[in-house]
């Protein structure tokens, strides 16, 4: 596995009040089960609903996109989340952008190491890295969160669920 901050490295406590602000409850799976919900498989984040499920060994930077997706997902998809969150290619911009913002409320993580762990872990983005994209080329990505309330005009998180479609 690449160098990338786990679950395990921050606290409980915070992940499960930035989480409960948007009606999510974390939920924590033993070490070595199989995580419910996770689309890419173990140790990524599992949703079902409105619960997220990891490990300790659950990169942190899979439960922000993860919980992300249920943050930008509307209404309907919502009720019936099991797995795949889905959404179109402006959503998972969206997702990834919103994923940075909330980064900087977990302490001893922040944006910075969110977009390094995105890196390392996989995510392509047009320019190369996740930070040149998210300084250069996410535009329409925070103009998506911007259209929905889920980020206010100054690009702060409102602590909003996306509800219209």
């Amino acid at each position: 596995m690449p160098d990338v901050i786990c679950c395990d490295a921050v606290s409980v406590d915070e992940l499960s009040r930035l989480l409960h602000t948007y009606n999510l409850d974390l939920q924590w799976v033993a070490d070595e089960q199989p995580i419910p919900g996770s689309h890419f498989g173990d140790p990524e984040a599992g949703l079902i609903e409105n619960r997220l499920y990891v490990r300790r060994d659950t990169p942190l930077h899979s439960l922000l996109h993860e919980a992300c997706h249920y943050i930008c997902m509307d209404d309907r998809r919502r009720q019936q989340l099991h797995t795949d969150a889905g959404g179109d290619y402006d959503e998972e911009n969206a997702v990834c952008y919103l994923s940075i913002l909330l980064a900087d409320s977990i302490r001893g993580f922040g944006a910075q190491r969110m977009m390094q762990d995105m890196d390392s872990w996989g995510y392509t983005f047009r320019l190369g890295s996740a930070h040149r994209w998210f300084e250069e080329d996410a535009e329409d990505a925070l103009d998506w969160l911007q259209s929905f309330g889920i980020v206010d005009q100054q690009a702060f998180p409102s602590g909003q669920l996306r509800t219209s479609l």
